[in-house]
Order: structure tokens, then sequence, then C-alpha cells
């Protein structure tokens, strides 16, 4: 009777337990359930699938089937990872990669790196936070623009007279933002339009008081 808790890398009455389930010449092997007449196996093939090898570098490969070199190899690339990471201690370690190179099939491979990840594990990080003296500096704004947003709202109080000191600050304010980058863009646009408003409401008026006069005299 085999001793169900055994793994491929213990030594010692692993070898022994094995070598006593192999049915001898003549002996009659035992038949599944699933083998008897009639009834449809679980698994195409008579041979159950091994998860977590196989899967990820070896395909759908049936565990029976005899291991190569390089599938030693890779289970030792796999042994070594899960070394590094922490994940075995020496002893085991050693104990393993005998194993793996001794083993004579996929499926004691299998057995050898199931507990262990067999690729990168995805560590999903937070950005690290940037101090505020490493950040860049935004531009500044610029004055003439602010000027000009300022006297453009003042028309409205003024009657149009700080209409002209918006329209120049703002086409000054323009031109300096073109060459410094800074900010103020909105600014300057919105000075000018109310001061080109209210320079035109003056023209309008006066035009207006100049034909009404020429037409009194």
């Amino acid at each position: 009777m085999s001793n169900p808790s055994w793994q491929p890398w213990q030594s010692g009455q692993g070898d022994s337990q094995r070598a006593q389930d192999v049915p001898q010449s003549g002996q009659d092997v035992p038949r599944r359930p699933w083998q008897q007449a009639g009834l449809p196996q679980p698994w195409p093939g008579g041979s159950p699938p091994v998860q977590g090898f196989g899967q990820s570098w070896q395909g759908q490969t049936a565990p029976s089937m005899l291991a190569s070199h390089a599938d030693r190899e890779r289970a030792v690339d796999v042994l070594r990872a899960g070394y590094g990471e922490g994940r075995l201690e020496k002893e085991e370690f050693d104990r393993r990669v005998a194993r793996a190179y001794a083993a004579r099939t996929v499926g004691e491979l299998a057995l050898l790196v199931a507990d262990l990840p067999q690729g990168p594990v995805p560590v999903h990080q937070a950005a690290p936070h940037v101090p505020a003296t490493f950040l860049p500096v935004p531009p500044p704004t610029n004055g003439k623009a602010v000027g000009s947003l300022v006297c453009g709202i003042l028309t409205f109080f003024t009657a149009g007279i700080t209409g002209l000191p918006a329209v120049i600050l703002g086409h000054s304010a323009r031109s300096e933002i073109q060459r410094t980058g800074e900010r103020g863009e909105g600014f300057a646009m919105t000075g000018l339009v109310l001061g080109w408003l209210s320079v035109a409401g003056w023209a309008l008026i006066i035009t207006i008081l100049i034909a009404a006069a020429l037409a009194s005299a």
C-alpha cells in the first residue's frame, strides 16, 4: 500500500514505496471505476491532467510522458526562482533539484514545482509621491493681462473711460505672453473685447453728436 503523503523530493521510503506500487509480471493491474466497460472516462487519454505543471511552459502534456533534458532544466529554473524569492530553504532546494535531474516523467517534475509560481508574479505598486519641491513650477500670470481685464471691467462703471487702457494693455500682454510663455491669454482677450466695445461705443456717440451738430447748423 502506497503512502499518499509521499512527495518526489522526499528521500527514504519513497523509492521503496514506488517500487512496491509497480505491478510485477503476471499480476493484474487494478482497473479504475471509469475504466469499466461502458463508462466514459473523466479525461481523454486515460491520464488525469497535472495542475500547475505543463500549463505555463509545457502545454497540455500527459504526466506519464518521459521528461526531456529541457523539461528538467525548466523545472530547475522554477526551483531556482522560488529559492531566490525565499520560498524554499537551501536544504529543500538541493533535494528538489536532485530529484528534478533524476525524474523520469513529466508528472514527477510537476509535483516538484506544484507549490511554486511558474512565472513572474505581478507586483502592483502605487505611483511614488513626488514632493512639491521637485514638481515643475507653473509659469506666472502676465501682469498686463490682469490689468487689461480690470480696465475692461471698469468700463461699465467709468462710462468707458478705461476702455482705451484696456486695449493697450491687452495687446502688450499678448505680445509678452507669446514671447515668455506666461499665462493670462484669456485675461488679455477679455480686456481687449471689453476695451474695444467701449472705444466703439464712444466713437459711435461722438459720431452721432457731430452729425447732430452739423444738422442743427
